[in-house]
């Protein structure tokens, strides 16, 4: 058990966290800072944390384990804020959706203390933000991505492992680049595509009645475009290396389809998508072990 969580970023992912380990009690007390100190009342009127700290600095300390829940773009100056207080022993981790550039910033920044640092990216989430809709289910079931570094204290990075399992995760390791490179593909780039997809179809003359029409399949199609603006923003710029190289793929794909489409080739358009729908009839999403990691 811990003594002290430390929530830097009292939204959804934060307060979920804080919440999923009270739900396991596997911690004493939660102290929890935000940017707006409106967002922080929230969460101690929910309960989600018990004390509101003034500073991210505060909420480090007496902290034994701190998690970071803030915008990808503002890791770095968050690492800024509470590296003095980042002692031996303490777990630190974040929630970020790409790692490289958490990884690159905690090295500029933490320098020393950079073995206290797991980085981390849960596979969660909602299409709504805020402190309103935290969840202490909301990691049950999940995978989450740990992508330590080669500093990276052993017995934080176990403790880390088994922190994430106790909630129901079942926890898995890589290298930044690879889950830069991996999540680019099946997460980075679908959130892409659904936010063109729907803005070209609503912005059309007839839009808002060709929306009316919509069934079922749109409307799955479509969900992850009413994601937070600010949240990927931040995501899409920050491996946007990884993410145009597989648009790139993408467009390779779609191009194919149009032109057979273009020369009337009904045969060769039914066989790339036979090719498809056969390795997504084969394709099943990997189900969590409880408490397995790799």
């Amino acid at each position: 058990m811990f003594n002290q969580l430390g929530v830097i970023g009292c939204g959804l992912m934060g307060g979920s966290f804080a919440l999923a380990l009270k739900r396991a009690g596997l911690v004493k007390r939660v102290i929890g800072y935000s940017k707006s100190p409106t967002t922080t009342e929230r969460a101690k009127q929910l309960g989600v944390i018990d004390v509101a700290a003034e500073s991210a600095l505060l909420a480090v300390a007496g902290s034994d384990i701190v998690l970071i829940a803030v915008p990808v773009a503002a890791t770095e100056a968050t690492f800024k804020a509470i590296r003095h207080l980042v002692e031996p022993g303490v777990l630190f981790m974040d929630v970020g959706s790409t790692k490289r550039d958490v990884v690159d910033a905690a090295r500029r920044v933490l320098r020393e203390r950079l073995p206290a640092f797991v980085p981390a990216h849960p596979i969660a989430g909602k299409e709504v933000a805020g402190i309103e809709h935290a969840d202490a289910m909301l990691y049950a079931g999940r995978q989450v991505i740990l992508t330590p570094l080669m500093q990276t204290d052993p017995t934080l990075l176990q403790k880390a492992t088994d922190v994430w399992a106790a909630i129901g995760c079942q926890v898995l390791r890589m290298s930044a680049e690879n889950h830069d490179a991996a999540f680019a593909a099946v997460s980075h780039l679908p959130h892409l595509l659904a936010f063109a997809f729907f803005s070209a179809v609503a912005k059309q003359p007839a839009g808002r009645d060709f929306l009316s029409l919509a069934g079922p399949g749109f409307r799955d199609f479509t969900r992850i475009a009413a994601s937070d603006p600010t949240v990927w923003r931040d995501v899409l710029m920050s491996n946007r290396e990884e993410i145009l190289k597989q648009s790139q793929r993408f467009r390779h794909t779609l191009d194919a389809l149009e032109h057979v489409m273009k020369q009337g080739n009904s045969e060769a358009l039914e066989g790339l998508i036979r090719d498809a729908a056969s390795a997504r009839a084969s394709w099943q999403m990997q189900q969590p072990k409880a408490g397995g990691n790799r």
